[in-house]
């Protein structure tokens, strides 16, 4: 299991950095503890937020409305949690590029 989710009651809870202003939306890897996403979006009003959040909803299966930004709303590194009774954990870990060949 990865560290940068974790499941709760509620559902699950996601540790992201996120790197606005991208040529597009995309999964990059891990970063410590993190899951990297680059942003198609500037960090203006809350675009690149909006942006995140639509694009985890999607890659993931979820509606919109489950998915929510708990704290990291002016900074790179976020949490979002996900409400849901469906397990993701597949879904998560398959978010990670191939790790084959990495140390």
């Amino acid at each position: 299991m990865s560290s940068f989710y974790l499941a709760t009651s509620q559902g699950y809870v996601l540790r992201l950095l996120v790197v606005p202003g991208a040529s597009r939306t995309e999964v990059a890897g891990l970063h410590g503890d993190r899951l990297k996403v680059r942003v198609a979006a500037a960090p203006e009003k809350g675009a690149a937020n909006k942006k995140l959040l639509d694009f985890l909803a999607k890659v993931l299966g979820v509606p919109k409305k489950t998915v929510s930004l708990t704290t990291g709303a002016q900074s790179r590194e976020k949490v979002v949690a996900i409400e849901t009774s469906l397990d993701l954990k597949i879904s998560l870990e398959n978010l990670l590029p191939d790790r084959t060949g990495q140390a």
